[in-house]
């Protein structure tokens, strides 16, 4: 790539450590918030920063090791070393017109890109970077590339431009594959290339597509290891290090397992290494049980070592308060920058059951057996419940990961990984806090469209001891979010398991018409009852075979309620007659049930999990495991009936199109943004007036009613004079300000439908001797229609909410409200505003007129998108919105900018929560 102006090649000296010349700092601020911690494509992670002037000595030490190939590739001629004087223009940049970013493992930089403005009013900037040949197919120069377009970006530079000898086919295929729209033009042996920086559908697609695959990599280095370390590995059984050395050793794992003691020659008969160094043989994951203060020397050892991962199951970390967290802190940025993912700390650990590999890295004593579903929780002691409750079950697990105090390895890592495992067909969530509850959203959307996940939310609030690590969870949040990405949410660790054994053995009903058949009435009511209250139907009546019914009239009766075409699913519930002890009744059932194509549940004996009578057999890995097709059985009815309707809502949210992210005509973002910018930095809470909401609104294409402010009465004539004119007649309202009078339920502080002056003079004098103020707002009044409220909320944990409801004070105090988080689609919008239970009356109720939903779903999206790209934007408030039979009319709105919150899931790609 050509040079630029700030690292010319028009002259080359020698440059050696006592000839670096000494830089000075420039003033222009340095932008932490560009610093990322990045994992690459084969899942090992970098720190990304901009370069200050004491890089100096690492640049010339990178450059050094760059081949003559790379460097001709880059400058367009050997230059073998950097000159003093280039050298000191390349590492003493601006921060805004010249902007240079190095990429960081562990002791060295292994990249670096950069991009220096063409002109100081230009919009274009020549970009270029280079990547260390020995981390080269990394994809290290997308990451740069998105990384330093989103720096452009904030300092207001729209265009890069780039120099590429045309033979450099590596340079040309990252700029080429990194989805956005480039022109090329060829002169001589030159490749020039041009592009918009902004994100285009097909870059962010691309974006995220490398994410993926790239955190799905790194989560595999933890569990797909070829040897493993346990540092801390003690002769005491009672220790934790040598709990992870036993269930490694009698788990069978495939692969060489390396205690390290410096005090033991061996561990459970295992020779013993002093320190992970002193290992002979490579080693993938390291298990660290050593105290907390000996974790920082561990993990340079593991750098030396070239360890991909670590577990740390010492506890002493963020869990114990301020001191901890920044111990913690200090572990997961030491570790990142030296390559490695950490599971933990205070973590149970991770287990891979494929029998290819056979890890139980963990403090769990009890594993299930081998199977399809993949399951992540942070609670080390629940972890080991949840392990035994699976294996009791017989629900087998793919892999299991318990990460502790989630300091870098979370949720979203995993499901990135299960959303192309090709042994894990479900996935299990045990969520206590959320990391990026954004990022959650986007890739349980797309994961949960391929495979089942089912999730238990257990908190509400930020766990103390994990205040650095986690979100509050809101019911109200975490409900939108679980709803809009399919989530099978459930309330308990024994509803995650019962809707698991549906979903991992039996197929998805096709419908919500459920058939009930039995040898109980009482059962077969109750079953029924708890159908109807979950909003399923009745294929047919209850049928009862009779207590006394022998096997064949029970598999008979099951056979033909399997055969109607109205059912979709069937609950049997079985009661044994006395003095018998069902095993006839379940092998004449099994014949008939197991491997059916409708979803099958039983209250079989009362019993928890696959009943060995209903059971598919399998081999798996040598291990007996229930295959698909086992039939699974339920304490109760109304266990195996819940279970049943979360997976009919799940199918239902499947059948959902999955909508488009619009943004609809005349929704000008760019200018809502400029609005913002103008306002200069905003620190601390900031209301807006009613003409600077409506300024905000009206470049997003949202029109609130005409109106204007009125301080006397003669002021409010001659508003109402002006209002009627440019509406070419009609009728005024007046409003007091006062918002107390202004939104009671019975209008007394509006007035309506005047329509001369005498009447607006009236109505001012009577506003203002009940609010006590003399301000007024003079309004141009809407065509008549149903008041709705459309709320933009900042939630804590998710970002911003949209809330939709009726307005009316019965609606307030039913709490009747719906919520969307954004980006909203246009099918979130579609389902949004017909999920409050009054909603109906919005689309003609009673014979009523039907009022235009299609203009309020276009509302909301317009504010959907305001929000999304306006962060700063932390209350919107539209209250009342009439709903006409043709349009919306917003009549009065408030905003509130305040600081963006976090963590957002946009830009390039960084390790977050």
């Amino acid at each position: 790539m050509s040079s630029s102006p700030a690292w010319s090649t028009t002259e080359v000296s020698s440059l050696d450590a006592a000839t670096t010349p000494v830089l000075a700092v420039p003033d222009a601020p340095y932008p932490r918030h560009w610093e990322a911690d990045v994992v690459a494509a084969d899942g090992v992670t970098a720190h990304l920063r901009p370069i200050t002037p004491d890089d100096a000595d690492d640049v010339v030490a990178f450059h050094a090791r760059l081949s003559e190939r790379t460097r001709y590739y880059r400058y367009f001629s050997p230059y073998p070393t950097i000159p003093a004087r280039d050298l000191k223009r390349f590492v003493e940049v601006d921060q805004h017109d010249s902007v240079a970013l190095v990429l960081w493992l562990a002791t060295e930089i292994i990249a670096i890109g950069r991009y220096v403005r063409l002109g100081a009013d230009d919009p274009s900037a020549e970009v270029a970077f280079v990547v260390r040949d020995d981390h080269q197919g990394r994809g290290l120069g997308s990451i740069l590339l998105e990384h330093l377009a989103a720096a452009a970006e904030e300092v207001g530079i729209s265009r890069f431009v780039a120099e590429v000898l045309s033979e450099n086919r590596a340079m040309v295929h990252t700029f080429r594959q990194a989805g956005y729209d480039v022109t090329r033009s060829l002169d001589g042996s030159t490749l020039h290339l041009e592009f918009d920086v902004a994100a285009t559908d097909r870059s962010t697609e691309v974006r995220r597509s490398r994410e993926q695959a790239a955190e799905a990599r790194s989560v595999a280095n933890v569990l797909h290891p070829r040897s493993v370390a346990v540092v801390g590995a003690s002769v005491d059984e009672s220790k934790l290090g040598h709990v992870v050395l036993r269930n490694l050793l009698l788990g069978g794992f495939t692969g060489p397992v390396y205690p390290v003691n410096p005090e033991a020659r061996s561990v459970r008969g295992v020779r013993a290494y002093p320190t992970v160094g002193d290992i002979p043989d490579e080693v993938d994951l390291a298990v660290l049980a050593v105290p907390p203060e000996e974790v920082a020397g561990v993990v340079d050892g593991c750098l030396t070592k070239g360890v991909k991962a670590l577990v740390v199951v010492t506890t002493g970390f963020g869990e114990t308060g301020e001191a901890g967290i920044a111990r913690q802190r200090e572990l997961v940025a030491s570790a990142r920058a030296r390559g490695m993912r950490v599971v933990g700390p205070s973590a149970l650990g991770v287990v891979n059951l494929d029998p290819a590999t056979r890890l139980n890295a963990s403090l769990a004593p009890t594993v299930p057996p081998p199977g399809r579903v993949g399951f992540f929780c942070q609670s080390g002691a629940l972890g080991i419940q949840i392990l035994a409750a699976a294996a009791q079950r017989r629900l087998g697990l793919s892999t299991f990961v318990s990460a502790g105090n989630r300091a870098d390895l979370s949720g979203n890592d995993l499901m990135q990984y299960w959303d192309t495992d090709p042994a894990t067909d479900v996935v299990l969530l045990y969520l206590e806090s959320f990391g990026n509850p954004r990022k959650f959203a986007r890739v349980a959307r797309r994961l949960a469209r391929r495979k089942p996940v089912v999730a238990v939310a257990s908190g509400r609030h930020a766990t103390p001891g994990l205040a650095a690590s986690t979100s509050p969870l809101e019911e109200a949040s975490v409900a939108a979010v679980f709803d809009q990405s399919g989530v099978i949410r459930v309330n308990s660790v024994d509803e995650l398991f019962d809707v698991a054994l549906l979903v991992a053995n039996q197929p998805l009903p096709r419908g919500p018409r459920i058939g009930v058949v039995g040898n109980s009435s009482a059962l077969g009511v109750l079953a029924s009852d708890v159908a109807l209250a979950h909003g399923m139907h009745l294929a047919f009546p209850p049928v009862d075979v009779g207590a006394m019914a022998d096997p064949a009239e029970l598999a008979d009766a099951a056979l033909r309620a399997l055969e109607d075409d109205a059912c979709d699913a069937l609950v049997i519930v079985f009661s044994p007659p006395v003095a018998t002890d069902g095993a006839a009744h379940a092998d004449a059932l099994a014949e008939v049930v197991t491997s059916a194509d409708k979803p099958v549940t039983t209250t079989f004996l009362a019993s928890s999990g696959v009943p060995e009578h209903l059971a598919v057999p399998s081999e798996h890995g040598g291990t007996a495991v229930p295959a698909r097709g086992s039939v699974p059985s339920y304490p109760s009815p109304e266990r195996a009936v819940i279970a049943l309707a979360r997976v009919v809502r799940y199918t239902q949210w499947l059948e959902r199109p999955v909508g488009d992210f619009v943004v609809p005509p005349g929704c000008d973002l760019a200018a809502a943004r400029a609005f913002v910018d103008e306002l200069g930095p905003i620190e601390t809470a900031l209301v807006l007036d009613d003409d600077q909401t409506a300024d905000l609104l009206g470049r997003v294409g949202i029109r609130v009613a005409p109106f204007r402010r009125a301080r006397t009465k003669d002021e409010a004539v001659q508003a109402a004079a002006a209002l009627r004119a440019s509406a070419s007649g009609g009728e005024v309202v007046v409003k007091t300000v006062v918002r107390t009078w202004r939104h009671r339920s019975d209008l007394a502080g509006v007035r309506t439908g005047l329509s001369d002056d005498e009447s607006v003079a009236y109505a001012y004098q009577q506003l203002a001797d009940l609010s006590g103020s003399p301000e007024v707002d003079v309004q141009v009044q809407v065509p008549p229609g149903m008041p709705v409220v459309v709320e933009l909320r900042d939630d804590p944990s998710f970002g911003s909410l949209v809330s939709f409801g009726l307005a009316g004070v019965v609606t307030e105090l039913l709490g009747d409200r719906a919520y969307r988080a954004t980006p909203l689609s246009t099918m979130d919008a579609h389902t949004l505003v017909r999920a409050p239970r009054a909603a109906p009356m919005l689309d003609g109720y009673r014979g009523a007129r039907p009022m235009d939903l299609g203009a309020l779903e276009d509302l909301l999206l317009r504010v959907g998108q305001l929000a999304d790209h306006v962060p700063e934007l932390r209350s919107l408030v539209l209250d009342p919105v009439l709903v006409a039979e043709r349009g919306v009319h917003p009549t009065s709105v408030r905003a509130v900018l305040g600081p963006p919150p976090g963590p957002r899931d946009g830009g390039p790609r960084r390790l977050g929560g």
